[in-house]
This record gives C-alpha cells, structure tokens and sequence, in this order.
C-alpha cells in the first residue's frame, strides 16, 4: 500500500513553554486518541515529534493510505489540524529500511 508522511508544527509554538489553552488542550487530546486509533487500525505506521521546546520543533505521521486524496483526508482530519492548532503538509513517502523487530 502506498505510504506518505505528514508532518505537523504548532501554530503557536508557546505551547511547549507556557502550556497551551483549554481549548488547546482538548484538541491536542483528540489529536493523540485519532493518530492512536488509526495505529491499532494498521493506517498510521509511525507518530511523535521532536523533543526540544523551540518554535523549529516538528511531529511526524508515516501512514499508509490507497491513494494522495485519502492521505490528505487523513491529514485534514486530524483534530489538531482541522482545528488549526498545527499546520500540517503531506508528502508521498517510501520507506527504503526497517528494522526486522518492526517486521515482526
């Protein structure tokens, strides 16, 4: 199945260092719960962001999806990105190695 690979940044950096909003708070909620369920559905293979506190800080999403159109629903329906507290851009995507304790 074709891969592809979002990747997100925060809107509003701040969050790493002052916290973010109530409102924030629950979308950033409902973001792990979708990207967890579509990971025990098999479609995201792959999730988590780098773990420094700067504006340049980023989060990956490898999924596997039948077609660019599907990804980008994927992507569009993250609540994190629907919601618009991150910015996402998608890439179709090809994975060259994994290692034999991810094959299993």
């Amino acid at each position: 199945m074709p891969e592809f690979i979002y990747r997100l940044q925060l809107n509003r950096p701040d969050i790493l260092v002052a916290g973010p909003t109530t409102e924030e708070a629950v979308v950033l909620e409902e973001h792990g719960r979708y990207l967890a369920e579509l990971a025990q559905q098999g479609t995201v293979q792959l999730a988590g962001r780098t773990q420094d506190t700067s504006p340049e800080t980023f989060g990956i999403v490898l999924l596997e999806a039948n077609s660019e159109a599907e990804a980008l629903l994927i992507m569009q329906q993250d609540p994190a990105v629907k919601h618009q507290v991150m910015k996402a851009q998608l890439w179709p995507f090809k994975t060259a190695f994994k290692s034999a304790s991810h094959n299993k």
